[in-house]
This record gives structure tokens, C-alpha cells and sequence, in this order.
């Protein structure tokens, strides 16, 4: 056997406060923008859910029974509550957060990811932290399983639920120390193929698109060393005789904060004079993460380093 109160929904709470705030079944009506015959059928299912007569009349008035007084204000919590679930987020107070955020990306991404989201996660997210972890080679898994919450960098394997979305396009330049030779003088195809390289491959390649702009001109290079990670390759570079490629903006666009590492160290920055592919840097994460307020902070923070802003 049903309970009174097995066939209840939330319609029947919005009604229940409706016509005890308003004392009439046609104001009740009218406020819910239903019919008054409708709001008595309603009346008449509360009366006999709650076993109560709620409005009784009284002359020209109807007033609430003392079961009807004690539920008003109660009936208007459970309708407040109810209207607070039911409505879309207004956002997330950085304030409130406590959030460990984990981010895939490439050493030369997180050194430039870590200065600039943490000093404004100081001063308006203090409980926000975040950890870094190095590239894998397919980061799909990784955001599908929830293991890692955005994955930053050249997104070029993607699983077809995954939101990528584009943050800049930089170009490739040849870093040297300062005082290397390459410095001096114009900057031509054969003298970059005579010198030696340091190339940056988490797989372990010697090759790349450079190698392949120099053969279509009957050059090649030497690569003596493959490291996996930029800053590494960097760190030869400026002690050493040896080139390596550091990303950097396109003619005409702000500054890149990937490129700060290699100033940081002292490298001069050379245009090649080749046609090399762009380097497209963007951001992939999970749609179960589309509409958390938290996660939209981290996104929101990222493009802020990330994507150029003109002055």
C-alpha cells in the first residue's frame, strides 16, 4: 500500500507555500501563474496529503490553521532550497576554493605555468595548489580517468569527447649563448646546418620539422645530444657551443612567457631563416569539467598567462 506521500513532487511544495503566503487560491493562482480551478484541485490533494484543512473560510477571507501557521516558514525554506539547486551556478568565489589542480604539459609549459598562476592564486585563491606532471605520450586516458584536470601544450591526440580549446600560436627560433658565432652576422640555412644542435624529443628522436626544411636545400645538421625537455636543452645551450630551438611569439605579437626561461639564461634568440610549422599551444580537459566553477578558474587562469594580450 502507496504512502500519502509516495507520489510528492516538488510542485506540490512551491503550491503549499504559494497559498499560505497569499491566503487566497486565486492570488496563490495568479502568483504561480495557473488557473484557480487548477490551485483548488491542488489545495484539495494538500488537504488530504497533509490531512489538515490548511485555509478555512472566515467572511470574505480564507486564514490558515494552526498546522497551516506552523508550516509556513518551513514551506518557504524548502522552496528557497529547492530554487537554489534547480538554478545554474553564478561562478565560484576564488576565495572558497580547495583545490589541487593537476596539470600535464611540458617542462618549458610548467615553468612558465607555475610563476604566473601561482602568485594570483596567492593573493586571491590561497587555497588552490598545483602539481605539475610531465608529458606522456597520450594524455587522453589521463583526463577520461580524471587523473590529470587539463593537459597543456601542441594537442595532437585527442579522444572525440575532449574539449580542446587554442591559446597561441608561437614560432620557432634558434637559441644560442651569447658570443656564440651564429650570433654574429646574418643568420643563413647553411651556416645553422654547420653548427651543432641539441634537439629536444620526449621520444627520443634525432629529427624534426628543421631537419626536413633544411633537406628540401641539400642541408643537413648534427644533432649531438636529444634531450627530453626544453629547460634542459637550454641549460646546454648557454654553456656550451650548441644550438637548440626555443619557442617563441610571432612578429608582431607580445612577448611569450615561454620564452622567458631562455632569457632567463641568457640566450640570444636568432630568426631562422627557414619556413618552419607554427607551434600551436593549447589546453584539452574532460567535458564532466565544462561547467565546475573551479575548473573554469583554472581555465580562465591559464589563458590569462598564456594567450598574448596586446597593449
Amino acid at each position: 500500500m502507496s504512502s500519502p506521500t509516495s507520489n510528492l513532487d516538488a510542485n506540490l511544495a512551491v503550491a503549499l507555500d504559494a497559498l499560505l503566503a497569499e491566503q487566497s487560491v486565486t492570488r496563490a493562482a495568479a502568483r504561480l501563474q495557473t488557473s484557480p480551478a487548477a490551485m483548488s484541485r491542488t489545495l484539495a490533494r494538500l488537504r488530504r496529503v497533509l490531512q489538515d484543512p490548511l485555509l478555512v473560510r472566515a467572511g470574505q477571507a480564507m486564514v490558515p490553521t494552526p498546522r497551516a501557521e506552523a508550516l509556513r516558514d518551513e514551506a518557504a525554506a524548502v522552496v528557497r532550497q529547492v530554487a537554489a539547486l534547480l538554478t545554474p551556478s553564478g561562478g565560484i568565489d576564488p576565495a572558497a576554493l580547495r583545490r589541487t589542480f593537476t596539470v600535464q604539459a611540458a617542462d618549458l609549459v610548467g615553468a612558465a605555468l607555475a610563476p604566473g598562476l601561482l602568485e594570483p592564486a596567492r593573493r586571491r585563491a590561497p587555497g588552490v595548489s598545483l602539481r605539475v606532471l610531465a608529458e606522456e605520450w597520450e594524455a587522453g586516458p589521463a583526463l577520461r580517468e580524471g587523473r590529470i584536470d587539463l593537459e597543456i601544450g601542441a594537442i595532437d591526440h585527442v579522444d572525440p569527447e575532449t574539449r580542446v580549446e587554442e591559446l597561441v600560436t608561437l614560432r620557432m627560433a634558434a637559441g644560442v649563448r651569447a658570443g656564440h658565432p651564429l650570433a654574429e652576422g646574418t643568420l643563413t640555412p647553411a651556416r645553422l646546418a654547420a653548427a651543432e644542435h641539441v634537439a629536444v624529443s620526449r621520444r627520443g628522436r634525432f629529427t624534426g620539422p628543421l631537419d626536413a626544411a633544411l633537406a628540401e636545400r641539400g642541408l643537413s645538421r648534427r644533432v649531438s645530444a636529444v634531450l627530453p625537455g626544453h629547460l634542459a636543452a637550454m641549460a646546454l645551450t648557454a654553456a656550451g657551443d650548441v644550438v637548440c630551438l626555443v619557442p617563441t611569439a610571432l612578429p608582431g605579437e607580445p612577448p611569450s612567457p615561454l620564452s622567458d626561461a631562455a632569457h632567463a639564461l641568457g640566450l640570444r634568440l636568432l630568426d631562422i631563416p627557414l619556413p618552419l610549422p607554427p607551434l600551436t599551444i593549447g589546453m584539452a580537459w574532460h567535458p564532466r569539467h565544462a561547467a565546475d566553477g573551479g575548473h573554469q578558474w583554472l581555465r580562465n587562469a591559464v589563458r590569462r598567462v598564456l594567450r598574448p594580450v596586446h597593449v
